[in-house]
């Protein structure tokens, strides 16, 4: 697990071994979640983004800008987009989680993209934080070793940026040990 911040903030590396990489992003742009979205894309993965619904208008027009027709893609369904938090209450449900898009498991590689700005934006209680983080990581962790955290905090302090690693660091970890 990775963050990477701006320079006034050194990356905060963990050794914990994890499939999971946080970016905490500074700027309003999504280079890095552009980046690992259309890199599954041109190899022919599936990408499930789940986030708020200004950060996926905002991933789909970034697509679309780097040549893609995000339309096509949601419509084949090499690309699902999950508002959260709605989408969130699915994920413990026994029946198809993702009834709005077909998540191939027997396909390829499937990669997943969860921006937690939506959360962090509505200042969220810690523990809801943790417990939604936990959620996501459980049912992602047995679909795919490609997964991607994000969030925007720019107006976030050290020790919240301190406590945004923690809280991954243990939804990574419930999901590899539950407790």
């Amino acid at each position: 697990m990775h963050m990477g911040t701006s320079a006034a903030l050194a990356p905060i590396k963990s050794t914990q071994a994890s499939g999971c990489r946080l970016v905490v992003r500074e700027q309003r742009g999504l280079s890095e979640i552009l980046e690992f979205v259309t890199a599954g894309i041109e190899i022919g993965q599936q990408v499930v983004a789940m986030a708020g619904p200004s950060c996926l208008k905002d991933l789909a027009l970034g697509l679309g800008q780097s040549g893609l027709r995000p339309e096509a893609l949601i419509r084949s369904g090499r690309l699902i987009f999950l508002t959260a938090p709605d989408c969130l209450t699915q994920l413990k449900l026994p029946t198809d989680p993702l009834q709005r898009g077909s998540l191939r498991l027997n396909g390829s590689v499937l990669r997943w993209v969860s921006d937690w700005s939506w959360a962090y934006g509505n200042r969220l209680e810690p523990s809801v934080m943790l417990h939604y983080q936990r959620r996501v990581h459980d049912f992602v962790r047995p679909l795919t070793p490609l997964s991607i955290c994000t969030a925007h905090c720019d107006k976030t302090g050290r020790s919240s940026l301190l406590a945004l690693v923690a809280d991954h660091r243990r939804a990574s970890r419930s999901a590899q040990h539950p407790q």
